[in-house]
């Protein structure tokens, strides 16, 4: 609604009238240009060249717009997770989740080497996912900068496991090349495989749940993203216990 290079042109006289507006919005949009003015110790005129500068042609557009961006800013009720989890589930005893995560392990297993990789939340949940493969014997790592140095040696057999809930995350894509460029398989986890991470991975794991947002964050549910990451890790130890008894 107002971009900080339009707030930065902004006079003593306007900026009061920006302030104003931030903290009365819900009233303003009811006010008659005259209401405000008297409101703010502005004049009329003042209002008028405030409204040219975001773009609005008089005050009754500028009122619409004000109210469309409120109305779009409203707080929403925060779901139960409960729905987009169960749905998961349903989905996962009737679907082909199990035969991607033992194509995941299968590559994993052949792998001397693994590293995690992911931002924002699914940063951390890249970090718990390096902690829970170490914990049942498959040493793993949890990478956060992309330009870490990390030896030639140490990607010539390696395996990274990407995580993102769009699968856009520019950060991770940028990663993703890199790694890829260095000879390193990629395995990634995803809520849908149609994505740019999905396409530049060898093994793609998506789960399908429906994305939820909330004050411009993304609160997708992660359960998921941690029973992928605790089923491929159990499968590992799984095949690795196997191969060892051969």
């Amino acid at each position: 609604m107002f971009p900080s290079d339009v707030i930065a042109s902004f006079n003593e006289l306007e900026t009061s009238l920006y302030d104003y507006i931030c903290k009365n919005g819900e009233k303003v949009i009811y006010m008659r240009i005259r209401d405000l003015a008297d409101e703010t110790h502005v004049s009329t005129s003042t209002i008028l060249r405030f409204c040219r500068k975001i773009n609005c042609e008089g005050f009754s557009e500028f009122k619409v717009k004000l109210k469309m961006y409120l109305d779009e800013n409203k707080d929403r009720k925060v779901k139960s997770s409960q729905y987009a989890v169960t749905e998961f589930f349903e989905r996962t005893l009737n679907g082909n989740l199990d035969a991607a995560i033992r194509e995941a392990a299968s590559l994993i297993v052949e792998s001397d080497n693994l590293i995690f990789i992911g931002s924002g939340s699914s940063g951390i949940l890249a970090e718990y996912g390096a902690r829970y493969f170490s914990s049942l014997g498959k040493f793993s790592m949890y990478v956060k900068d992309p330009y870490m140095p990390i030896h030639a040696n140490f990607l010539e057999n390696c395996t990274t496991i990407a995580l993102s809930v769009n699968g856009e995350n520019t950060f991770t894509i940028s990663h993703i090349d890199q790694l890829k460029q260095k000879g390193s398989k990629i395995i990634s986890i995803t809520n849908n495989k149609h994505c740019t991470i999905g396409k530049m991975s060898d093994v793609n794991i998506s789960y399908y749940v429906t994305e939820e947002w909330f004050q411009h964050s993304n609160i997708t549910t992660q359960v998921p993203v941690v029973y992928i990451l605790e089923e491929t890790a159990r499968e590992i130890q799984k095949l690795s216990q196997e191969s060892r008894q051969i």
